[in-house]
């Protein structure tokens, strides 16, 4: 059983559970991800590591209520337990494996959207304890629906907020900020890492691409098993098939089929409405 040492909610639907799993801590690098049940009967659910501390042993995942599992796992309180946190799952990232000091010459421009603000986090957390400079953008629709801007500042070179009503920082898509850096402000990038919605990842990269600026993106959306034996999170890397959960979770951006990977993600959408249903019913005697 791994304890529930503190709970947080970030947003609307948007919860932060930091859990007792001292192996997995010691463990766990940039980039990787585990595999959560709340109960012997739960689903397996794949969620990126948003935070580790070797010091307490503890892991930090931020969950989205979307289907009955997460709505499940963040009704939890602190001091309850969940059953199973399995990894650290999941190739890092590339740049720990980068010797530092040609790592120190690179500057990195990392794009987070929603909920993907929270895996970013740890990336930029390791780029700044080992003197790597990195500037982040966060999107979101509105104020109230952005995460972890504190914690983003206390690692962030710069920090850049993009909403789609204007309620706070640039207003309009994160791709017009990625413009506006490097169009109008003349900022030059090594790297550009994204990681939120499919869709956003999708249009950072077709913006990346006129600049030649090199990207990175994280598909764990994708995953549903996190093993690779469902074969649910395939996806299309430069024309060859990769298994997101056992090659991933990030590939180059610009070779990611995305259109296809937004056909897959959308395949279970029907069964989890159902899910849903019936777990009204159950709760509510309907």
């Amino acid at each position: 059983m791994f304890r529930i040492v503190e709970k947080k909610q970030l947003a609307e639907n948007i919860y932060r559970l930091r859990v007792e799993a001292p192996r997995v801590a010691h463990s766990a690098l940039p980039g990787q991800f585990v595999i959560v049940r709340t109960d012997e009967h739960g689903e397996r659910v794949p969620l990126t590591i948003a935070d580790y501390d070797t010091t307490d042993g503890t892991v930090t995942i931020v969950i989205q209520t979307i289907g009955m599992s997460t709505r499940k796992m963040c009704s939890l309180e602190e001091g309850d337990a969940l059953a199973d946190l399995a990894g650290p799952l999941g190739n890092p990232s590339e740049f720990v494996n980068i010797p530092l000091e040609e790592l120190r010459r690179r500057r990195y421009l990392f794009v987070a959207g929603g909920v993907g603000t929270a895996p970013v986090y740890p990336q930029v957390k390791w780029l700044h304890e080992h003197g790597v400079a990195a500037d982040v953008i966060i999107g979101a629709k509105t104020a109230s629906m952005l995460i972890y801007t504190d914690d983003m500042r206390r690692v962030a070179d710069n920090l850049y907020i993009a909403t789609d009503d204007g309620s706070e920082g640039f207003k309009g898509m994160v791709t017009g900020k990625i413009k506006e850096l490097i169009e109008t402000e003349g900022r030059h990038y090594d790297e550009c890492v994204a990681i939120g919605p499919m869709i956003m990842m999708k249009f950072v990269t077709l913006t990346t691409r006129e600049y030649n600026l090199p990207t990175t993106v994280s598909l764990n959306a994708l995953m549903v098993d996190g093993t690779g034996m469902c074969g649910a999170c395939r996806v299309s890397v430069g024309g060859h098939t990769l298994f997101t959960c056992v090659d991933g979770p990030e590939f180059d951006g610009h070779q990611v089929d995305f259109d296809e990977a937004m056909r897959r993600q959308a395949m279970y959408r029907a069964q989890e409405g159902e899910a849903n249903e019936k777990h009204k019913c159950e709760c509510y005697g309907k």
